[in-house]
């Protein structure tokens, strides 16, 4: 069984090992970057009719300000994003599985949406809403020692931790990387072994892949 490398920052890192683990990967944890708050401003509720919500670390990240936001209904993408806003007393009004642009098309067209974000975000396609984006926190570098890669399956949870993965590996012809979006799939750039995108992207559908390309023999 090849060996499973996580990359993704804290928390999520341990849940996505935990996971892993559980379906009997040889998986470990190598953390490329580090989640911290930034200072914002909120926004007038009154403005918007609702929050977007595409990562459980702006709800973590959002510190105390997100008490005046309560009052909103929130649009979760993911069940730990949901999990989360939950627990910071937020309203739920609706969960999307299968990224933000499914949850988007499924919701009221003419809705105003705050999107409390990170620094680095991907912005939602030919959105029919109209969303405000409001950082509340970064994803800063740390130093990464991948070691020995060759033979290995990297799994990846954004376009800039694929971007990071590119400058950090340089001999790729025996190394496989599962990508949670065809986004982050794109981003690796060439020379793997190969680079497939999960089905659907959320964990569970990135770790079904993973474990697949765990279980191939090295030479295919």
């Amino acid at each position: 069984m090849r060996r499973l490398l996580v990359l993704r920052p804290e928390p999520g890192a341990s849940a996505t090992l935990k996971k892993a683990q559980e379906r009997g990967l040889n998986a470990i944890s190598i953390p490329l970057f580090e989640i911290e708050p930034v200072q914002w401003n909120v926004p007038h509720q009154g403005s918007f009719d609702g929050l977007l919500l595409t990562s459980a670390n702006a709800v973590r990240h959002a510190g105390e300000r997100l008490r005046d936001l309560r009052g909103l209904p929130a649009y979760a993408v993911g069940q730990a994003t949901a999990d989360a806003a939950r627990d910071a007393g937020l309203d739920i009004k609706s969960i999307g599985g299968d990224g933000v642009d499914r949850l988007l098309e499924s919701i009221d067209a003419d809705l105003k949406l705050l999107h409390l974000c990170g620094e680095d975000r991907t912005a939602p396609g030919d959105a029919r809403q109209r969303i405000t984006p409001v950082i509340v926190y970064r994803a800063k570098e740390r130093a990464a020692d991948l070691g020995e890669t060759s033979g290995a399956v990297i799994v990846v949870h954004s376009p800039r931790a694929a971007r990071r993965l590119a400058t950090l590996v340089k001999d790729r012809g025996n190394v496989c990387v599962a990508a949670i979006s065809r986004a982050a799939a794109e981003a690796t750039g060439y020379g793997w072994q190969s680079v497939e995108a999960a089905e659907s992207p959320n964990d569970d559908a990135l770790l079904a892949l993973a474990a697949r390309l765990c279980n191939k023999p090295d030479g295919e």
